[in-house]
C-alpha cells in the first residue's frame, strides 16, 4: 500500500536582505525583509534597530502579512543613535518564530 501526502510549503525565519542608513543627525533606517508569509498566522510582523549590547532603540512594526510582495522594504525615521555609537544591530521577526538567528551590523555613515 502507498500512501501520499501532499508537500506544504511552511515558511521559516525572516530574513533580512538589505539595510541602508542615513544620520543627518536622528537616523533613518530602510531594512528590506524576506519571508515566506503565509497569511495573518504567520508573517514577518517587525524589524528592530538595537545596540551592540542588545539594547532596543527603535522598532518598526508590520502591521499586514506580504504575501505577494517578496522581498518588501521598509523605513523607520527618527532614531535616535547615542553621540559616538558607530554601529547598530538589525534584528527581524516574524509571527510564529520569533526573532530571527540573523543580526546585521551596519555602520553609521559620519559617525
Amino acid at each position: 500500500m502507498v500512501f501520499c501526502l501532499p508537500l506544504i510549503a511552511v515558511a521559516g525565519e525572516v530574513t533580512i536582505v538589505d539595510v541602508s542608513v542615513e544620520c543627518p543627525g536622528q537616523c533613518t533606517f530602510s531594512v528590506t525583509l524576506e519571508h515566506a508569509d503565509e497569511g495573518w498566522d504567520h508573517y514577518a510582523d517587525r524589524w528592530d534597530v538595537v545596540t551592540l549590547e542588545g539594547q532596543l532603540l527603535g522598532s518598526r512594526v508590520l502591521y499586514h502579512p506580504h504575501e505577494n510582495e517578496q522581498p518588501f522594504t521598509r523605513s523607520l525615521a527618527g532614531v535616535a543613535v547615542p553621540e559616538g555609537m558607530q554601529q547598530v544591530k538589525i534584528r527581524a521577526h516574524d509571527s510564529r518564530h520569533g526573532y530571527s538567528g540573523q543580526e546585521y551590523v551596519v555602520d553609521l555613515p559620519g559617525r
